[in-house]
């Protein structure tokens, strides 16, 4: 089994490409070893030590490391890991876990105003077909939060989450195609 590697925009995390689906739908991100024991993988990754995050994609692993860490000494740990999990095909979360997790909408702290369907329609509607593509690409995901007062708050998970260029991201490249296209947007922001 091959296990390809794509650097992201953040020099902490790496993309592992194992070839095949890793979630069916939806995604998971672990921020903490805590997490992380909903998913052998996850946990196994968290183990290494200097892992920080693991997060799963469609069909890819991002693992980011901690600050004073080289790619170059934990690379070969996370790739044996990576492929034994793959190889021995043992489920991607523990059985008493739920396996996928979009965070729900309800979560974002914000009550969206039924006045302002339409565009929150045409905003989640941007981020599906346009923003979340680019985004997995680069490792991560991005999640719509809410929408108020021209605002909308979005949440950046796996390898956007503490990514240097993630203002320039938000603010350069998504802001402006909301705006452009969704003219009652004002602002993007993270949360």
């Amino acid at each position: 089994m091959l296990i390809e590697t794509e650097s992201t925009p953040n020099p902490a995390t790496l993309k592992f490409l194992p070839g095949r689906v890793v979630m069916d739908a939806g995604t998971r991100d672990f921020a903490s070893p805590e997490e992380a024991e909903a998913s052998p993988l996850a946990s196994a990754l968290f183990s290494l030590g200097d892992v920080t995050g693991v997060f799963f994609g469609r069909d890819f692993v991002s693992v980011s490391i901690a600050p004073g860490a080289e790619w170059s000494d934990v690379k070969p740990d996370v790739l044996g890991i990576v492929m034994d999990h793959f190889l021995a095909d043992v489920p991607l979360f523990s059985a008493a876990s739920a396996g996928f997790s979009v965070p729900p909408e309800d979560e974002a702290g914000f009550a969206d105003d039924p006045a302002d369907a339409d565009i929150i329609e045409q905003i989640k509607e941007l981020i599906e077909t346009r923003v979340r593509p680019a985004v997995a690409n680069d490792g991560g995901d991005i999640i719509y939060r809410g929408f108020d007062k021209g605002n909308v708050y979005l949440k950046m998970q796996g390898a956007c989450a503490g990514c240097p260029s993630s203002t320039a991201t938000l603010k350069n490249g998504i802001e402006s195609l909301l705006k452009h296209y969704v003219p009652e947007v004002t602002a993007v922001h993270a949360v």
